[in-house]
């Protein structure tokens, strides 16, 4: 398994490889590895990528000023070693330094599917998601890469940008996996006490109770009492059409319901399309 930390010796080794003929799959991650990410690793060995690349890059542009960035848990010894188990062939451990340069300017915005849900609460995230991730594009050349269902939104906006932007690769995402219990499984599951992830059983439980044919406003309704009776802080549940985003009427197949909470001092999310 090769390990990058210079953006171009990752872009000149990618060349080469589809010089080869290899078949190259990115898989982007902020690190501290856990099931859900080793995931989007086996389904990029299951769609026949010769070569997959795990970047591991906690994203300063992408947080906001009161966010989790200085905190947010790393471990690259334990992800190095759970790449290389997984089967990754490569991984790029890149720095603020050299992926944003002395006098950084341009960035990516995405302006319809990004305006709503996390996109409202925290802006300016998806503009550092998109840059971030066009970055990556640029350096891994890769055939497909492979993002998570749990960070819904975010795999919407990249389809839409590489759509847009005429990005030449295509995109994959793979399903939630949870913790026996039911949690989506996350890196911020770490900041959780037991007790906070008693509560955040909650989430799924929500989820698991919505179904098709009710109305959107009196299932909202529903689904903040059930939460903020488990002891969450909601910061939304919304009902959205899984392709647009847009808000829906009534539950039906495709459309996906999204909540977003506060544990203690911990924001989670999670999602479940119909």
């Amino acid at each position: 398994m090769k390990i990058f930390r210079e953006p171009q010796k990752l872009q000149k080794w990618a060349k080469a490889q589809r010089l080869a003929g290899k078949k190259i799959a990115l898989v982007p991650t902020m690190g501290f590895l856990h099931e859900g990410h080793l995931s989007l690793i086996a389904a990029a060995k299951k769609r026949g990528a010769d070569e997959i690349v795990v970047s591991v890059f906690v994203n300063p542009v992408q947080f906001g000023p009161n966010e989790d960035y200085e905190k947010y848990p790393r471990d690259e010894k334990a992800d190095l070693a759970k790449c290389k188990a997984a089967g990754a062939t490569a991984v790029f451990f890149p720095t603020p330094a050299n992926m944003y340069l002395d006098r950084h300017s341009v960035y990516i915005n995405e302006e319809d599917l990004s305006k709503g849900l996390c996109g409202a609460r925290r802006p300016g995230h998806f503009r550092g998601v998109c840059t971030v991730v066009a970055k990556l594009f640029n350096l891994a050349h890769p055939d497909f890469a492979v993002f998570g269902q749990k960070d819904y939104q975010q795999a919407q906006v990249i389809k839409r940008m590489v759509r847009d932007l005429n990005f030449d690769l295509k995109i994959y995402v793979a399903p939630i996996v949870r913790e026996p219990s039911g949690l989506a499984r996350s890196s911020r599951n770490s900041y959780l006490t037991a007790e906070e992830k008693g509560r955040a059983l909650a989430l799924s439980q929500a989820l698991k109770s919505v179904s098709a044919g009710k109305s959107a406003s009196q299932e909202r309704k529903r689904i903040e009492k059930l939460l903020t009776g488990a002891g969450l802080v909601v910061d939304y549940v919304e009902f959205v059409d899984g392709e647009t985003l847009e808000p829906v009427a009534k539950t039906a197949k495709g459309v996906c319901v999204l909540l977003a909470v506060y544990d203690g001092a911990t924001r989670l999310i999670d999602n479940r399309v119909l």
